[in-house]
């Protein structure tokens, strides 16, 4: 072929190409910015109702209600082991604060295992289907080492409350209980009727007080329309990239398996020791699952329409990026990796929490033990992850024994046309200030997993703000709240309890050029 020829070619390869890129880039761009025109025309237009005007006797009441409950030490040790002593001293406050709500004839109370609480509260409309509001009264073991205050003395400093408790979950055990008693005040009698459940025992399962809520529900053919409990929350510069604070709402939870690690050779004096000890047996085998984490998982789960549909939120590249991940997830997946908060997003977390072996220091030790925690991603099941980590040692001197186990939640739906994911959508823009929102996975377990059987309606957020240095916080050192955000809190479900009393979903307002 002649130059010439070969440079006429070339050229109009050359503009192939960037037509090419041109309709490549105009793609990316108009999928962009359509999703952000569909997410500011989504339904509940509107502002719904309005919050408690609250006077300063009552911002006092408030926040006293929750200091008190602070102070009591309703810790919960293991399955076995719990105050049992806090948690009866717990129900007598509650019925001492909350007199309104103890006496008032649309509710009923009853004490479930003892120490949990379960609150039928009547509606005017029986054929509207009831929901239910969650929450636990125990809280993590907390020592003064480390803390500014002693963690159960509900000290404020600088417009924060400090105390365990104030974040997870006390917060919400009175937020719930002091924005019924304020409405109750005012006379207010809801139409759709619910329940208010709180547990003792979430921080060791949720065996002994969930559970035995969500039995006492089944004998009495409860179905629910939505299950409301604590979890994600209002993130302000949490994720890089994104311009304002964003409302994640938990539409699922991860699975969990607790797993132990075995090995058991013979023992023997240090002076001849063999080539392998159970020691280092089991340590190679519990570094070869550190260095072989689960596969990465991205876009497989809820994680993949979170980011899509904040795609709006974030600063230029990452919008278009988040909006096309199709083409720019596999980039996505590796920088979540890069961090310890995004990486539990996208795979199924390997965590070596227990080693014990040795009897004394001129013994070969006769067995070594591991314990290794897992949570699993919403797209694996316990089995398959357990084929993984028996692929990954390929040691059978390892015995593997699992504790605990149980398969990651079902997504609950969070289309327009649910019921309690709008309820709460229209809720959070109305408190927090048109938040977006947009579904998320809670990476920890709640009691809400024991309701699978009531609802498909499960959601998990605790109505707070919280920011990068509030993360370590919880069941850390120094939990705390600022009063401003508990009072949020109240008004969060002040307003929840009022716009869940509509019959249905209003339709939207969207246009056709607009889909």
């Amino acid at each position: 072929m002649s130059r010439s020829r070969w440079r006429c070619a070339g050229g109009a390869l050359l503009w192939l190409s960037l037509v090419g890129l041109g309709v490549l880039v105009s793609a990316l761009l108009i999928r962009t910015y359509t999703l952000q025109e569909r997410r500011r025309a989504g339904p509940w237009q509107g502002e719904g109702v309005r919050g408690a005007e609250l006077g300063e006797l009552e911002r006092g009441q408030l926040i006293e209600a929750l200091r008190g409950a602070i102070r009591i030490p309703t810790v919960s040790f293991s399955e076995e082991e719990q105050n049992t002593t806090a948690l009866a001293e717990f129900g007598e406050y509650i019925r001492k604060v909350f007199p309104g709500v103890f006496s008032s004839s649309l509710i009923q109370h009853e004490v479930v295992a003892g120490y949990s609480h379960l609150f039928t509260v009547r509606g005017s409309d029986p054929s509207l289907l009831p929901y239910m509001l969650l929450a636990h009264s125990d809280v993590v073991p907390a020592t003064s080492e480390g803390w500014d205050v002693p963690p159960f003395s509900a000290e404020e400093h600088n417009g924060y409350i400090y105390g365990r408790g104030t974040l997870d979950d006390k917060s919400c055990v009175i937020g719930i209980l002091q924005a019924l008693e304020f409405l109750l005040k005012r006379s207010y009698k809801p139409r759709r009727s619910f329940y208010v459940g709180i547990g003792h025992d979430e921080e060791v399962s949720g065996h002994k007080g969930a559970m035995k809520i969500v039995a006492k529900l089944q004998s009495q053919g409860v179905a629910l329309a939505f299950v409301l409990d604590e979890g994600l929350a209002v993130l302000d510069r949490v994720i890089q990239g994104v311009r304002r604070p964003i409302a994640l709402v938990g539409t699922t939870e991860k699975g969990s398996i607790t797993l132990k690690l075995t090995v058991n050779r013979a023992p023997g004096h240090s002076s001849m020791p063999p080539p392998e000890t159970s020691i280092g047996i089991l340590a190679a085998a519990v570094s070869r699952l550190e260095q072989n984490p689960m596969p990465n998982m991205f876009g497989a789960g809820p994680e993949g329409a979170m980011f899509e549909q904040l795609a709006g939120e974030f600063v230029f590249p990452l919008n278009v990026m988040m909006a096309n991940l199709w083409l720019f997830s596999p980039l996505i997946s590796r920088i979540l990796e890069l961090k310890s908060s995004s990486n539990a997003i996208v795979r199924t977390t390997t965590a070596l929490t227990l080693f014990n072996a040795g009897i004394k220091s001129n013994v070969i030790p006769p067995s070594a033990s591991a314990t290794v925690d897992f949570r699993l991603h919403p797209a694996q099941t316990v089995q398959e992850v357990l084929d993984i980590v028996r692929n990954t040692i390929r040691d059978d001197r390892v015995e593997l024994a699992v504790l605990k186990a149980f398969n990651p939640l079902p997504v609950s739906p969070y289309d327009e046309g649910n019921f309690g994911y709008q309820v709460l959508q229209r809720t959070i823009h109305a408190v927090f200030s048109d938040a977006p929102v947009a579904p998320g996975v809670c990476i920890g377990n709640t009691d809400s997993r024991h309701f699978v059987n009531l609802t498909n309606s499960i959601y998990r957020f605790t109505p707070v703000v919280l920011k990068p240095e509030d993360m370590s916080r919880i069941h850390g050192l120094n939990e705390r709240i600022a009063q401003e955000d508990f009072e949020r809190l109240v008004q969060f479900y002040y307003q929840l309890i009022q716009n869940s009393d509509a019959d249905k979903v209003p339709t939207s307002h969207r246009t056709a050029h607009e889909l």
